[in-house]
């Protein structure tokens, strides 16, 4: 069945290890397949969104083993996974012989547009029906500015994309919307353009494309808000570690934070300050969260995080200059906000509307179930804290974000709460509901 029943538990405490982070995952298979030579991603997360991008490569030719290791540089697990992954450079990519299904995953579908804008063959991309949706205008307009043709669904706006890939040019690309996925598009046709592709983002938006990429030899610049790439040089193969995913520990971090007399160690966390508004944001609330043990992993800085007992946590306004930071923590945060004492506004945040789903309407729907007080705004929300949420049956509206936010809303919640189409929790955290389990016995 599709759903899980949820109430709060009687006991919060353990250690537990996050997935490895999506976002890095992704990167180390494009970086890898585009490499000239072998190379070793261990810890690689092995869930739906990210074997899209793996067997997109595959369809491209390239050659990519799975194989399970016990054996990691820094302790994670006992077991993970790792690619061993058999590049063939820039100019090295097949034609695919049929279409490319990118599934749920909006950074395959993004990031191997600007790889195939640069390949002069044909090729095909679609997804799910969620993805489908999704706008790719975003990426179209500065890869067709560097000569690539790309056709669209609805005037050029959602997938399928049809892509027939050219010689590119160089451009300097104002960005309108801060996007990691739009950026790392955009540095990857670079890689293929005569010249040095410059690009102005109008905030920092996540940076783990502009520290792997030297790491295989590109020729990256990066200067305040500007990054810039010079194409014609090939990649070289490199061995890499995946980091904890820290969005995905965050949903264990607000638990902690609403659950009595709870006790939480996340080990392992990827801790990027692109990534970690969330903590930030939690700070300015009254949360007491402490991070240990730091180094760094794969040019990537990782810690052990640890919270402590139920939090005392305050509204606060949170403006549209956070929002890249913690983008994928605004439904887990909104649950945070809803247990908190006063008013949270958030705004500035209209990019959540055309994620997996439409995120704050989303959460406002299934928070209000649950008896939050929620006032919807076109960028963002404000909620009104109430401590005393009550179970409610609720939808996931096949957001896996939205599934663990509202699961982390059952744990604090009086009585039981029924979440339906958890499925979409396995696009990116399919241990999610195991650890859950592990904390709450």
């Amino acid at each position: 069945m599709d759903r899980i029943d949820i109430s709060r538990p009687r006991i919060f405490k353990g250690e537990f290890s996050p997935p490895p982070d999506k976002s890095i995952s992704h990167r180390a298979v494009f970086f890898s397949s585009l490499a000239q030579g072998k190379s070793i991603v261990r810890n690689f997360l092995r869930a739906e969104d990210t074997l899209s991008t793996v067997n997109a490569f595959r369809s491209l030719g390239i050659q990519i083993e799975e194989r399970i290791s016990s054996s990691s540089d820094y302790e994670l697990r006992a077991e993970s996974y790792e690619l061993v992954i058999h590049g063939k450079g820039l100019h090295g990519l097949s034609e695919p012989l049929n279409i490319i299904d990118c599934g749920n995953s909006g950074t395959t579908i993004r990031l191997i547009t600007g790889v195939l804008s640069g390949n002069p063959f044909l090729s095909v991309l679609t997804g799910d029906s969620s993805l489908r949706t999704r706008p790719m205008a975003r990426v179209i307009t500065p890869l067709t500015m560097m000569g690539a043709g790309i056709s669209a669904r609805d005037n050029n706006r959602y997938p399928p994309l049809a892509i027939k890939g050219s010689g590119l040019s160089a451009i300097k690309y104002e960005m309108p919307v801060a996007s990691a996925q739009v950026k790392s598009s955009i540095l990857l046709a670079g890689l293929y353009a005569e010249g040095e592709t410059v690009i102005v983002e109008p905030a920092r938006s996540r940076d783990h494309t502009e520290r792997m990429l030297p790491a295989f030899g590109a020729g990256l610049q990066v200067s305040g808000l500007n990054v810039s790439v010079k194409g014609g040089a090939d990649l070289l193969p490199a061995d890499m570690e995946v980091p904890g995913d820290f969005s995905s520990a965050a949903f264990f971090i607000i638990a902690s934070l609403l659950i009595p007399d709870s006790e939480i160690i996340a080990k392992g966390v990827g801790i990027n300050p692109t990534r970690t508004g969330l903590l930030d944001v939690l700070s300015k609330m009254g949360a007491k969260i402490e991070i240990s043990n730091m180094r760094e992993v794969s040019g990537e800085p990782v810690a052990d995080i640890s919270c402590k007992g139920k939090a005392l946590l305050k509204g606060i306004q949170i403006s549209g200059e956070s929002i890249p930071s913690l983008i994928d923590e605004f439904p887990v945060l909104c649950v945070a906000a809803a247990f908190a004492e006063g008013t949270t506004t958030i705004r500035g945040a209209e990019e959540l509307r055309v994620k997996e789903s439409d995120r704050i309407r989303s959460i406002a729907t299934e928070l209000r179930k649950m008896g939050a007080e929620i006032e919807e705004y076109p960028d963002g929300l404000s909620i009104t804290g109430n401590e005393k949420l009550k179970g409610a049956d609720v939808e996931s509206h096949g957001d896996h974000r939205i599934a663990m936010s509202l699961a982390v809303a059952a744990l604090a919640s009086e009585g039981k709460t029924t979440i339906n189409g958890i499925s979409s929790v396995n696009i990116s955290f399919p241990s999610f509901f195991d650890i859950i389990r592990k904390l709450s016995s």
